[in-house]
């Protein structure tokens, strides 16, 4: 009646044992690192490094925007190096994005106080927007914590000389820019700021063979800035060589179709030859690029009554005159007159026009304004008087009056 008692099989627990540690470390191991089925896996982060190196070639390539949206995606992956913001906003300057630059100066600032290309960049953005006071403090702090930065001696020249050409700042603002745009180059011989500020000094001061040659400079290191071109373009004009100044002004227009500028130049270009069928066909294109802006509403019509397109000409000085709305629903802001000699010529051009269509009822208060208001103006004068004595004879010409243009600015010995 006893049951014989079984042996116990030790290979099988073994083999049992080694299963189930083979299925535990499956589940534990194993499986996690099996990427879920069809689910996509995750990309590895980008080396911000790489993002810099990216945007620096596109840079170099003339491609500004594309440029900047790479420095903002690096800046999002390492959101706290003012490097690559400082590195940022010096592109947007040159697109011409002033407040976006100010921004990201600013946030450079934060990350690093004590960065001094943080504050150059920031002063010469605000070089560009004109509030020469705060640009002067920012560039002054920039050399403070570093007197050997090339380019915050650069952006200082050049805020020098647009104070002296505004008639603002220092007595000597003009020998200053000289001296820091010299400053500039022995400092930072191979930037194409220090070469630029040194070319825009001797071109404020008329020494337009030198500009062009420090122009050339600039453009060498990079070519594909279209203000290089534009510069480079007024330079050659001022020169008299007008058929390297279009070229110039063409190049600038390629890089960058959308600026009116290119467009404006070689209006004023051609006007200048007496061309004034090209000329009017480039400034038309300038207000389609800005159909708001009242400055290249007013070259348009003085384009257009030097071609003998007078009905044009009045309509288009009168949104410079007064303001008004265009067809297209479009606003535009009157021109005020003002001492710049671009803004009086528009002024006594509205009023000729409009005796030349026999509007004098509308022409003579124009004249009688600029009688008073820019009474030191000769040329003014001389066209408010000339437009009165075509009103009191009430005589329609064929041909227009010339208008007496001034004359060129004299050269200056080279700071």
């Amino acid at each position: 009646m006893r049951h014989k008692r079984k042996r116990i099989n030790w290979f099988r627990i073994l083999l049992l044992l080694l299963l189930i540690a083979i299925g535990v470390y499956v589940n534990k191991v194993v499986i996690p690192a099996v990427p879920p089925p069809f689910i996509p896996s995750p990309t590895a982060t980008r080396n911000p490094e790489s993002y810099i190196t990216e945007a620096e070639g596109l840079f170099a390539q003339g491609k500004l925007l594309q440029a900047i949206a790479v420095y903002e995606a690096a800046i999002r992956i390492k959101p706290k190096d003012s490097t690559i913001y400082v590195a940022l906003a010096r592109v947007q300057v040159f697109a011409g994005r002033y407040e976006d630059a100010l921004t990201n100066a600013k946030d450079a600032l934060l990350c690093n106080r004590n960065n001094s290309m943080a504050y150059a960049v920031r002063g010469w953005a605000l070089v560009f927007m004109e509030d020469f006071l705060a640009s002067e403090a920012a560039l002054k702090r920039a050399l403070e914590l570093d007197p050997n930065n090339g380019l915050a001696h650069a952006y200082y020249a050049e805020l020098l000389a647009d104070m002296y050409i505004n008639n603002i700042g220092p007595f000597d603002a003009i020998t200053l820019a000289a001296e820091e745009s010299k400053v500039a180059l022995s400092l930072a011989p191979n930037t194409l700021e220090a070469h630029r500020a040194r070319g825009y000094i001797l071109e404020v001061t008329g020494n337009w063979e030198e500009a062009a040659r420090e122009y050339q400079a600039a453009i060498a290191i990079n070519g594909n800035i279209p203000f290089l071109h534009l510069e480079l373009g007024r330079t050659y004009r001022a020169l008299g060589v007008f058929d390297k100044a279009v070229e110039e002004f063409t190049i600038a227009n390629t890089l960058n179709p959308t600026d009116p500028l290119p467009d404006l130049y070689i209006s004023r270009t051609y006007a200048y030859l007496g061309q004034y069928a090209k000329a009017v066909q480039f400034a038309e294109e300038a207000v389609q690029d800005e159909p708001t802006n009242p400055d290249l509403r007013g070259n348009l019509g003085v384009r257009y009554y030097h071609n003998f397109q007078w009905p044009q000409a009045a309509e288009q000085l009168t949104f410079v005159v007064h303001g008004g709305t265009t067809e297209d629903g479009l606003t535009i802001p009157p021109l005020p007159l003002s001492n710049e000699t671009r803004v009086v010529e528009y002024y006594f051009t509205y009023g000729l026009v409009l005796a030349r269509l026999d509007r004098c009822t509308e022409a003579l208060p124009i004249f009688q304004f600029i009688l008073a208001a820019v009474p030191s103006d000769e040329i003014a004068i001389y066209n408010a008087k000339e437009g009165n004595r075509i009103c009191e004879q009430s005589l329609k010409t064929p041909s227009p009056t010339p208008l007496v243009s001034p004359t060129p600015p004299k050269s200056t010995p080279t700071p």
